[in-house]
């Protein structure tokens, strides 16, 4: 028996006339497929490599909304929304529905939501072989060199990271690493019950659903890491623990927004992890259509 593609894994949680409607964009645009976008009083929309193109299907409704969530959780809706207060959900195979509605706080904090008003659902599709070029200008003496990946949203920073980390792990070019992932949101090895969805190497250890900060703490104690990954630094935070982590000694792989070091420096969160001097390394990606290259740069 085939292995169901990974449009057809991510999209098996539609309802039937919503997956009719996607089947009519014919083959080639599937293998295109990277989004689905559910909004309410909208037919439903693939985003493709090319571009964002509406389905024959009718506009959508909560109804419809809710059908996915639960061929998502298993579950009914309700109970569902209650422990979805990430805004996300995770697939078998590392796909990942986004939930978007009226949120219920408390104590400041979301903690369900009351309403849906849209759906995402992303495909996930693993991509192997783009560390190997990289990495002999990333490594030294046979280990990593810390490495910041730059780029804009939706040019492959995470995707990047990924397969750094597994050809770390795995000793792909360079000797074996053992690494820790701090898995925030579940994007780069998507846990699915306890099981990483999208491979990154089997020397790796994975914490999921944990802040940044906290998760690479929890990981260098626990876990004795010689390489330690978190994706998109945004917050102050998040920087504070990039630099108490390089202080223990251990090498970092980290992404973030921008488009170079100028860009960088003149946001505070970023300003304090380049004047430690923590990354040695810079990978700045740009992405065009399917076509992706990658600059790198040495940091001082």
């Amino acid at each position: 028996m085939n292995e169901r593609k990974p449009w057809e894994q991510a999209s098996s949680v539609l309802p039937e006339p919503l997956y009719k409607g996607l089947l009519a964009l014919g083959a080639d645009r599937l293998e295109q497929l990277e989004e689905l976008r559910l909004r309410r009083g909208f037919p439903m929309t693939a985003l493709l490599s090319e571009a964002e193109a509406e389905t024959d299907t009718p506009p959508i409704g909560e109804e419809e909304l809710r059908q996915v969530l639960e061929n998502a959780t298993q579950s009914s809706a309700h109970t569902a929304l209650d422990k979805v207060c990430q805004g996300f959900v995770t697939l078998k195979g590392g796909h990942r529905v986004g939930l978007c509605g009226t949120a219920v706080k408390k104590d400041g904090r979301i903690v369900t939501l009351r309403e849906l008003s849209s759906l995402s659902i992303r495909v996930a599709r693993p991509v192997t072989g783009l560390a190997g070029p990289l990495l002999p200008q990333l490594t030294e003496d046979g280990r990593l060199l810390s490495t910041l990946i730059l780029a804009s949203p939706g040019a492959g920073k995470t995707t990047l990271l990924r397969d750094l980390v597994r050809a770390l792990s795995d000793g792909e070019g360079c000797p074996p690493h053992r690494v820790s992932v701090a898995d925030e949101r579940g994007e780069i090895a998507a846990l699915w019950r306890g099981e990483p969805q999208l491979y990154v190497g089997r020397r790796t250890d994975v914490l999921d659903g944990c802040a940044k900060a906290e998760g690479l703490s929890i990981l260098i104690r626990g876990m004795n890491p010689q390489v330690a990954a978190v994706d998109e630094i945004t917050r102050p935070e998040d920087a504070q623990a990039v630099v108490e982590a390089a202080g223990c000694g251990v090498a970092l792989i980290a992404t973030a927004h921008g488009a170079g070091v100028e860009d960088l420096n003149r946001r505070p969160a970023y300003r304090e992890f380049l004047a430690a001097g923590v990354f040695r390394r810079l990978v700045v990606l740009a992405r065009r259509g399917a076509a992706w290259s990658a600059r790198i740069e040495v940091l001082p």
